[in-house]
């Protein structure tokens, strides 16, 4: 396990880097694919980029090695910046419904909303929120030293003092960065789709077009809400189980939290795919940056 950890998520890294840059490299460099979509999904690549990188590497030392050797600082930082990255991807989803829903839903009177000039003040306040309001976890994490056989060790933890409870601190993020974005997800969908069944274009031709746009969202939906729900579940069920002291260490529970962990960053992997190589523009701006056409 030591080693074949590592090795997958060296390749989740891998992949992951490389898909994100490319989504950031080929909406950066053709101006006319800078619109209020494709603006949110740098946001997402960026934020997914810095989840890789912050998040994924120490989360393989910590199956790797016995304890914890980046310091008390490093330990502090990259908690805030796991937690900051995890929040700032789920939360630019609900920023992408939101943009699909006043799209679909209010087509004529969002036109004054879905400006470039607006997505970038809706990132921008985005960030700011997540930064601020996460600055607390700074002091709510440390390096702890342990003695096992007859050696000390040092870990990157949770600090249990007093004011700070790691269940009502996991449970919080399980509702804030899970549950609630996955609901206002839902919910933004549903009620797109609620206005496409119910619009009636007069004309077959119409029809049938309003009849694949239907298809075309429905095949989005299921795609952005299950992939979501399906790859981080696991992870946040096994750490407020683990904070409520339920979760036992055995080896099938070890090998549970790996698949758990391995499945969530792997969302970090599919989302270039899942939300950039579905278009068409996309497909073609990707072949020119990796061929140099």
């Amino acid at each position: 396990v030591s080693l074949k950890v590592p090795i997958i998520f060296g390749i989740i890294v891998v992949v992951g880097f490389i898909g994100n840059a490319l989504v950031v490299v080929v909406v950066a460099a053709n101006q006319q694919m800078r619109n209020t979509t494709n603006l949110l999904i740098i946001n997402l690549a960026l934020a997914d980029l810095l989840f890789i990188v912050f998040c994924v590497p120490f989360t393989a030392s910590d199956y790797a090695l016995p304890f914890w050797p980046f310091g008390d600082a490093w330990c502090k930082i990259v908690q805030y910046l796991v937690i900051v990255t995890a929040y700032a991807s789920v939360y630019t989803l609900v920023l992408m419904s939101l943009d699909r829903y006043l799209a679909v839903v209010h087509p004529i009177t969002s036109m004054s909303i879905r400006t470039e000039a607006n997505t970038y003040w809706a990132i921008a306040v985005t960030w700011v929120v997540i930064f601020v309001a996460c600055v607390p976890l700074l002091m709510a994490h440390g390096e702890v030293m342990y003695l096992f056989a007859e050696e000390e060790y040092s870990v990157c933890v949770f600090l249990q003092k007093e004011g700070w409870s790691y269940h009502v601190f996991q449970i919080t993020f399980f509702a804030t960065s899970y549950v609630i974005p996955l609901l206002l997800i839902c919910g933004l969908y549903i009620c797109m789709l609620m206005r496409l069944w119910r619009g009636v274009a007069p004309g077959g031709r119409v029809s049938a077009e309003s009849r694949r746009g239907k298809k075309r969202v429905t095949r989005m939906v299921c795609i952005v809400v299950v992939i979501f729900a399906v790859c981080w579940c696991p992870i946040q069920l096994v750490l407020v189980l683990k904070s409520l002291a339920l979760f036992e260490i055995t080896p099938l529970t070890v090998m549970i939290q790996i698949i758990s962990h391995v499945l969530a960053y792997m969302n970090s992997c599919v989302n270039p795919f899942l939300y950039a190589l579905i278009s068409d523009n996309f497909r073609k701006a990707f072949r020119k940056v990796v061929y140099c056409r």
